[in-house]
């Protein structure tokens, strides 16, 4: 947020370290959108986060086993489900809601927001703050999900072996702020 990035791990020596295996210490599951880049928004390198991406943070099987992979195989202990400010996904569904509609493939992002209880209760509460409590709740969906996905996840946060987070950042001043969920 002060301008002064560390940029660890970003050199020809780490490339060559991480030749040998990976050993990350987060996984990050984030929005596809170029303006939230884990790497860029923590300050870390290379090696240092196990990044999933998916536009609004819609995750499916193929995802969770990307997770699973990460914490049993990479030893990742944190997973962090990221989201953000001006979200154009959550824009999306929340226009929809408004008369609107999204093309082609676009939909099934929208259609499984649509269907996340968390972003039916912000929905619900309506009101100035909505744009800022769908990304809340759709994060707070991705926590949950996490938590409950068997017999990986759940298994290891309930055990203790991985701790399972949510934080949203802001696009307009650079901050994270971490969620007590």
């Amino acid at each position: 947020v002060s301008g002064k990035l560390a940029h660890i791990h970003q050199d020809s020596l780490r490339v060559k370290e991480l030749a040998e295996g990976q050993h990350p210490r987060v996984v990050v599951i984030c929005c596809s959108d170029s303006r939230v880049t884990p790497e860029i928004v923590f300050d870390q390198g290379l090696g240092d986060i196990f990044t999933i991406r998916t536009a609004g943070n819609v995750m499916s099987d193929y995802e969770e086993g990307s997770i699973e992979y990460a914490v049993e195989h990479t030893g990742a202990k944190l997973v962090v489900v990221l989201g953000h400010t001006s979200c154009g996904a959550i824009n999306a569904m929340l226009d929809t809601k408004e008369g609107g509609t999204v093309p082609g493939h676009i939909s099934s992002i929208v259609d499984a927001l649509n269907a996340e209880t968390e972003e039916k209760d912000a929905l619900e509460k309506g009101g100035e703050e909505l744009p800022y409590n769908a990304v809340k709740a759709n994060v707070e969906h991705g926590i949950r999900q996490l938590r409950n996905s068997e017999p990986i996840l759940s298994e290891m946060n309930e055990e203790g072996k991985i701790k399972i987070v949510g934080a949203i950042y802001h696009i307009e001043n650079g901050k994270v702020d971490f969620l007590d969920i």
